[in-house]
């Protein structure tokens, strides 16, 4: 055997019938819905338990990152966004025109998390208004329950797709 198919045995690219494409997916949408707006969701929890010092930190917290994920986008917004577009055309082209299984895998998970990312640039500039404490909370609330339905649409559609590769290809090659 040559270097080349040792290396490829051990990294399968056949990310449908991969247990760890399955474990990347499950890791990246628990920390996409534990991350609202780039704050722990934990802190909310402790923030409506405790009050006082916890919903302050809470507030310091949501303050910091709505003025860090509004500046981003005021200030490269347009860039990232044709950056964006241009990496999900290729990946879509990549994937579903010449059949390439780990462009579409990688599809499968970009695509939802730019739904995301609008999600909490639509909460940041909501929130860019001071709130108090339990407004604050709800709305965190309220996006996470968003990020978590986009996240349950999208590993219902990964897992049909990736049942329909799995069956149409052969798990065993």
């Amino acid at each position: 055997m040559d270097l080349f198919s040792i290396i490829f045995e051990l990294i399968d690219l056949r990310s449908f019938s991969n247990l760890w494409y399955w474990i990347a997916l499950a890791v990246l949408w628990s920390s996409a819905s534990h991350w609202v707006l780039g704050v722990p969701f934990d802190m909310v929890g402790r923030a409506a338990k405790h009050g006082g010092e916890a919903a302050q930190d809470l507030q310091d917290a949501v303050r910091i990152q709505v003025s860090r994920l509004i500046y981003i986008s005021d200030v490269s917004g347009f860039i990232l966004t044709a950056f964006a577009f241009f990496a999900v055309t290729t990946l879509l082209m990549l994937g579903f025109v010449y059949h390439v299984e780990f462009a579409q895998a990688v599809v499968l998970m970009l695509l939802p998390m730019y739904i995301v990312g609008f999600i909490n640039l639509r909460t940041a500039r909501a929130l860019r208004a001071p709130h108090d404490d339990e407004a604050l909370r709800k709305r965190l609330t309220h996006t996470r329950i968003m990020i978590q339905l986009v996240g349950v649409a999208s590993i219902f559609v990964t897992a049909l797709w990736g049942m329909y590769q799995n069956l149409t290809i052969g798990v065993l090659g």
